[in-house]
């Protein structure tokens, strides 16, 4: 148990000047202020990893296929997302026109996001 002494007639009091801080106060603030700005400088990494991750791979990804699409003539062998390997007979900005039987002459129509590979292309 600790007791405290007080002498009758004296007060004891502490001052500080301006300019004057108490150690322990400093390193306290300095340890709440770096806590707080490296859970901010956490998130803001957070944040950024996560741009990076999920928007800007499949934005590069929906980029390349643009491009691969648009790159389509007539003649090339392409692969549908649905595994239908055919010859490209037509396009138009909405459709494509696939012929997948040359002795029956079968052809389909699909949508430009539907064309999954360009083989023509991979071969090359």
């Amino acid at each position: 148990m600790i007791e405290s002494e007080q002498t009758e007639g004296q007060e004891y009091e502490t001052t500080s000047a301006p300019g004057d801080t108490n150690d322990t106060t400093k390193q306290t603030d300095r340890k709440s202020l770096f806590g707080n700005q490296g859970g901010l400088i956490f998130i803001i990494l957070m944040v950024v990893v996560m741009y990076f991750f999920l928007l800007r791979g499949p934005r590069k990804k929906q980029q390349q296929h643009k491009q691969m699409v648009q790159s389509l003539k007539k003649n090339d062998r392409v692969r549908t997302i649905g595994g239908i390997i055919g010859t490209v007979v037509d396009i138009k900005d909405d459709e494509i026109t696939i012929k997948i039987d040359e002795s029956n002459n079968t052809k389909i129509k699909v949508i430009p996001s539907a064309i999954g590979r360009n083989l023509s292309q991979e071969k090359n």
